[in-house]
């Protein structure tokens, strides 16, 4: 059976759910849910998560998470694994808690993030469970309209001014939105059998179709295998930034260090998620421990040399925006 698609790049938006194992309970008292937030926070620290939005229904949970840079499943393997051994200690229990991989769909942040917002808050309504979102405790609905600082951890000030630049007036509008009809087409969306690991519009597929490995498209992109950005498209921004020649990125001279080869191999490790040996055979490098090395020795430099942080920062930008002549962002 073919894995789910996975498609991580710096910068990318996220629907992530995951359900219980035969479809059975993950949360049974209100402190498996306070347990849940906890790693949810705790993940959000160490890995640069950003967090949305999220609800957590008796057997399954929803989240709208910012990647910032590019580790979806890194991320979502610590939520799933901690929060399942933390959960099976408590309730003494054993074995596996969730039904398998979770499924992320991937978010054109420009046209549909907030209503992706207002189907997750909404998920408690139309399961029959309340009558007002409000009535939820288990949600992040309330964040999106109180001031209190105990929501400050939630990254919704992004959202927020989607509705408008004072928040004020941006909390009365999205109360005034969670009221309106869902969009059909958004849940049309959600209620395929089969359902698509990318939300968005013909542009925005066509975009992932040019900054990620060829696929085949018919009306959707089909579930296949994990996807990491190419290697080409970072060495082509490494090779912009440094402004040097392709020929001059992939080869050193005996006794010197080349920077710039050095940052493509780091950048290839931590976006593509590339091995130690795949990435010798793309520089053509035989030692392992010399590609080990190239990589450690440029996040060690990362750690002091400011002007480095600055032209990595850079490329790493434009890896978010997709700003490449050849890959331009969807219209």
């Amino acid at each position: 059976m073919s894995r789910p698609l996975r498609i991580e790049y710096p910068g990318a938006w996220y629907h992530v759910m995951n359900r219980g194992r035969r479809k059975e309970k993950i949360f049974f008292s209100p402190k498996d849910y306070e347990l849940f937030l906890t790693v949810l926070y705790e993940t959000a620290e160490i890995f640069n998560l950003k967090v949305s939005a999220y609800c957590l229904m008796p057997n399954h949970y929803h989240l709208l998470l910012h990647t910032p840079d590019g580790n979806i499943s890194r991320c979502m393997r610590h939520i799933n694994g901690v929060y399942t051994q933390r959960f099976n200690r408590a309730n003494k229990k054993d074995g596996q808690l969730f039904r398998g991989r979770f499924k992320a769909v991937v978010v054109d942040n420009d046209n549909h993030l907030l209503e992706v917002l207002r189907y997750i808050h909404n998920n408690p309504l139309r399961a029959g469970m309340i009558e007002n979102a409000d009535d939820f405790k288990w949600s992040s609905y309330k964040g999106y309209c109180s001031r209190a600082k105990k929501w400050d951890w939630l990254y919704k000030d992004f959202l927020l001014a989607m509705f408008s630049d004072n928040q004020g007036h941006a909390r009365k509008i999205y109360l005034e939105f969670m009221q309106e009809q869902e969009s059909e087409k958004i849940l049309n969306f959600y209620t395929k059998k089969n359902l698509s690991s990318i939300l968005g519009n013909d542009g925005f597929k066509d975009w992932i179709r040019e900054r990620f490995q060829e696929l085949r498209f018919k009306q959707d992109i089909p579930k296949s295998k994990e996807l990491g950005l190419r290697g080409d498209i970072i060495r082509e921004l490494v090779c912009k930034e440094f402004k040097i020649g392709h020929d001059e990125l992939m080869h050193s001279k005996r006794g010197s260090m080349n920077l710039s080869r050095d940052v493509a191999i780091f950048l290839q490790r931590k976006y593509c998620g590339q091995t130690l040996t795949e990435l010798g055979v793309d520089y053509n490098i035989a030692s392992y421990s010399s590609v080990s090395s190239a990589f450690e020795r440029t996040k060690l430099r990362l750690l002091k040399d400011r002007k480095l942080q600055r032209r990595v920062s850079k490329i790493e930008t434009k890896l978010n925006k997709g700003q490449r002549e050849t890959c331009p962002p969807p219209s």
